[in-house]
């Protein structure tokens, strides 16, 4: 296992027997989706060292960053998938290798970026259960409740403690896994896919979201762009949730310290100042709109939020600042990178 390169390792409070959120914002490489096995170990990695720092308990909740679970779509295939430049470039071998399949998945899609959809049916069986195999045996082994992180699947849902991909729409969507390897019944489906999404991602409802039982509370998990709206606060409080969990992923890198574009995909909410739009940056944006700024409706105690890095052909994963809020108590990392953070109940 190569290093974890960490630029950051934070911790807050002190262990009251109440248990603890642990972000982990990990560092993945294209070569960390060439198997199921590669991908546990990455991930499994970043848990071991948190284990060495004493932040594994019975009540940790560990939470994982938007798409980590997404790329496992090129897993098992050519090495010609992993050395390509771009992404464009990748995904043309795994569809020819995958021909007959694609072909008949390509000719069923309704989306507008039809090969992409298709693709992402095409290897959906194998990506639910790389997936549910890798979460499952973590959360095992480290004894700790695991919020995976989202994966672009069809209509998928857990049947049997296990994530399953069905034949629908393709939605973004993260799960929970318990420390018995079960995965949490319910599905987080990303309800305000953004822009670059909307071509193959359809959006779900927030009436739907769920929350989870955990041994440190009612978890709510809104991924990313979801914590930037006021009704997935109002949802998470009607349902009770006392932590809340964003995994996010932002690209490209440099765009945090730019001017804010405003909302992507949904029309921005009623409480938006218009003026803010180019006059904040990226940065001060999530600060503002997404969960520090909007948690307190939810009545939630605490949150937090990682994002996404990774090596990851053309997409540029280095944006995006983990955050951690509990009640007058505000986070920012300080850096850009893979980071562990560590917030006491």
């Amino acid at each position: 296992m190569e290093d974890l390169d960490l630029q950051e390792v934070f911790t807050h409070g002190r262990d009251a027997g109440r248990g603890n959120l642990l972000g982990i914002q990990p560092l993945m490489r294209r070569s960390d989706y060439a198997s199921g096995a590669a991908f546990t170990a990455r991930v499994r990695a970043y848990l071991q060292q948190a284990r060495e720092l004493g932040w594994t308990t019975e009540r940790t909740v560990a939470v994982l960053p938007e798409h980590l679970g997404t790329w496992l779509v090129a897993a098992n295939e050519s090495p010609s998938v992993y050395s390509a430049a771009a992404i464009a470039e990748a995904m043309r071998p795994l569809a020819m290798r995958n021909l007959g399949r694609f072909l008949f998945e390509l000719l069923r899609s309704r989306e507008k970026d039809r090969p992409t959809a298709a693709l992402f049916r095409v290897k959906a069986a194998q990506m639910a259960r790389m997936y549910t195999a890798a979460f499952a045996s973590l959360a095992r082994e480290f004894g700790v409740t695991i919020a995976a992180g989202s994966i672009v699947l069809p209509s998928p849902a857990v049947i049997e403690g296990k994530v399953t991909a069905g034949k629908g729409a393709l939605y973004n969507t993260a799960f929970v896994f318990q420390p018995n390897g079960q995965a949490c019944s319910g599905a987080a489906r990303k309800f305000a896919p953004v822009n670059s999404e909307l071509p193959f991602i359809t959006p779900a409802s927030p009436e739907d979201l769920p929350a989870f039982e955990t041994p440190a509370g009612r978890l709510g998990v809104l991924v990313c762009a979801d914590a930037w709206h006021p009704e997935a606060y109002q949802r998470l409080r009607a349902l009770g949730v006392e932590l809340v969990a964003v995994p996010s992923a932002s690209s490209p890198g440099e765009i945090w310290e730019k001017p804010w574009g405003g909302y992507s995909g949904r029309p921005a909410p009623s409480d938006v100042d218009p003026a803010d739009v180019g006059r904040l940056t990226e940065r001060q944006a999530w600060g503002k709109y997404a969960l520090a700024g909007r948690m307190a409706s939810s009545e939630a105690r605490a949150g937090i939020n990682v994002f996404l890095y990774g090596d990851l052909w053309d997409l540029d994963f280095t944006g995006g600042r983990w955050r951690i809020v509990r009640g007058g108590t505000d986070f920012e990392g300080s850096s850009y990178g893979p980071a562990l953070i560590n917030l006491w109940l």
